[in-house]
């Protein structure tokens, strides 16, 4: 019977709403049949190592199907970071058949959380960009005796795309921010992954604010903090698209509140970000074309067309 080495190597689980939880997600690396013929495909050197790689290593890829995953230095952008290698051997022993993927997305959490704060040095952010993920045995290492999971951080998308790293994770902020301009899509109502903003979207990103810069103390109310960012976000969309007509065009500027845990891990980092309700208020509705090119196609004031200034005059 033919194998695959590559098969099923990821489990991919998060942390979210202050609890953890398994995404219902998971991604197989394997390699694609007709280019394989059915036979064994033997895994490249540079797989070889990223798949036994030791904590402290970020590891790339860029194929759909992780043919080219290899080991970069953390500097470099990487979508995974090896906080440890755990055994599963006292739960597995030789001959056992290997765990299920939800029995792998459990272990995962249950074996790799406390390793990635300890890891960090710090809380692991619950609602923060890092979540807990694992790379597990092939088949044929299962096969072998291989009882070694590697436990990573990654970046996953409000739509699960994982997102590029740059820099080791304990030496950034853990806070869920998008750089300004960064769009993300609309998936059913709600947020999905970056996109082009010329496409259809839920938000598009104006600023990034740092709470700490007001709040230097202790943890502010979510009332304070919305009271401080309903000024602030309103500056910083005239500095990104000044002369931008928000209420003309129905849009809507919001902003993110920061929970306890995210401050206690040091997740003092907020976005500013337009968008649009549904008339029904069941939801986010799409937008189309960011609003700095709207603010530049705007007609000039006095232009025919353009908006009365201030006071009518």
């Amino acid at each position: 019977m033919a194998t695959n080495t590559m098969r099923t190597r990821l489990v991919m689980v998060g942390v979210f709403i202050g609890a953890i939880a398994a995404l219902a997600m998971s991604v197989a690396f394997s390699w694609s049949p007709a280019a394989t013929g059915g036979g064994k495909v033997e895994e490249s050197p540079e797989a070889k190592a990223a798949f036994h790689s030791t904590a402290g290593s970020c590891l790339n890829w860029v194929k759909p199907d992780v043919s080219d995953v290899h080991v970069v230095p953390c500097a470099q952008p990487h979508l995974y970071e090896v906080t440890g290698v755990i055994s599963i051997a006292d739960k597995f022993r030789p001959g056992a058949p290997a765990p299920s993927v939800d029995e792998w997305r459990d272990l995962a959490m249950a074996r790799c959380s406390d390793g990635a704060q300890h890891y960090l040095g710090k809380q692991l952010d619950p609602f923060g960009k890092f979540t807990v993920s694992a790379l597990r045995p092939g088949a044929d290492e299962w096969a072998e005796g291989d009882r070694d999971m590697r436990c990573v951080l990654q970046w996953a998308a409000p739509g699960g795309a994982l997102q590029p790293v740059t820099g080791n994770a304990a030496n950034q902020s853990q806070a869920a921010v998008w750089d300004p301009g960064t769009c993300l899509a609309l998936a059913d109502k709600t947020v999905g992954n970056p996109i082009d903003c010329a496409q259809p979207h839920a938000y598009e990103i104006v600023a990034t604010v740092d709470l700490k810069k007001h709040f230097p103390g202790d943890y502010p109310a979510q009332k304070d903090q919305a009271a401080w960012l309903d000024t602030e976000c309103n500056n910083d969309v005239q500095s990104y698209a000044g002369g931008v007509d928000l209420d003309s065009q129905k849009l809507i500027l919001t902003w993110d509140l920061r929970e306890q845990e995210s401050w206690d891990a040091g997740s003092t980092l907020v976005n500013c970000k337009v968008g649009a309700k549904l008339p029904d208020n069941s939801g986010l509705a799409p937008v189309t074309g960011s609003i700095k090119q709207q603010a530049q196609d705007a007609p000039a004031p006095g232009a025919p067309g353009a908006p009365p200034p201030p006071g009518g005059g």
